[in-house]
């Protein structure tokens, strides 16, 4: 059962533009009001990782949040925005999860703090502050006083299950163009232990679950496949830049993985 839902946009983690969007947030404040502890548990567990600089903007961003949040705008070096097209996303839940207990065999139902770990840290403060800030006027006080005290407090919830996803969520399709639905094998994901960002980069260029990276390979597969996309070889001009800008990451960010494991193999 889902009981909260934070997806937070944002750029991969070897690009060097900064840019964080929210897509889409399920975050109850009434009753037990698992939103505000997903938004603090977010920001808890990311903290660490901010830089000074980012830790001493934190403050100001949270004191603008209390009115919303007006986009595009820069917060903690990074460019808030509305438009996903291109963005990584990483999510984050609370669930409950039926539990079968190992003594006396009886069931019962356990929370499960889902955080995904595969981005930087920066965007998933900044998502959450978004998150919050986008509340109605009546729900955000109250959201914003639970990070509040998440900060102060500097600890993850007790009596929850914590569940990492250092590697982004199993069996997300990437959000490359055309990228299709996860293929499985007797339900086994074929891209299990694939980083998220790394199976972006393959999809883009066309390359499937269990295949092979080389050198020469991704080159001339960017090579065919920036000349398809370029309207001057009958590409569509719609999303052309984005695409060929999209190509060029995929290729810079598999290059860069292969080139020392090629130099390992002399």
């Amino acid at each position: 059962m889902l009981l909260a839902e934070l997806n937070v946009r944002h750029t991969r983690r070897h690009m060097p533009t900064r840019r964080v969007a929210l897509d889409g947030s399920y975050v109850p404040t009434s009753g037990p009001a698992y939103g505000c502890v997903l938004l603090g548990a977010v920001v808890v567990e990311n903290l660490g990782a901010l830089d000074d600089d980012q830790i001493e903007l934190l403050p100001r961003l949270l004191h603008d949040a209390r009115t919303g949040l007006h986009v595009p705008r820069i917060a903690l070096r990074y460019r808030l925005q509305t438009d996903t097209h291109g963005l990584d996303r990483s999510r984050h839940r609370i669930l409950g999860e039926d539990n079968t207990y190992l003594s006396g065999g009886g069931s019962g139902r356990q929370v499960v703090l889902e955080l995904d770990c595969h981005g930087r840290a920066a965007p998933q403060v900044i998502g959450a502050v978004m998150a919050a800030a986008a509340l109605p006027d009546s729900s955000r006080p109250i959201a914003l006083r639970s990070i509040d005290a998440a900060l102060r407090s500097g600890v993850l919830p007790e009596g929850v299950v914590i569940r990492r996803l250092s590697e982004g969520v199993p069996g997300l399709a990437p959000f490359a163009p055309g990228a299709r639905p996860i293929v499985t094998v007797n339900g086994d994901d074929l891209w299990g232990g694939v980083p998220s960002e790394r199976r972006w980069a393959m999809e883009v260029l066309g390359l499937r679950a269990g295949m092979g990276v080389e050198l020469h390979d991704v080159q001339a597969r960017f090579r065919r496949l920036a000349r398809l996309a370029h309207p001057d070889h009958g590409g569509s001009p719609d999303g052309a830049a984005e695409r060929l800008a999209e190509l060029a990451e995929a290729r810079a960010m598999l290059l860069d993985h292969e080139r020392p494991v090629a130099a390992s193999r002399g």
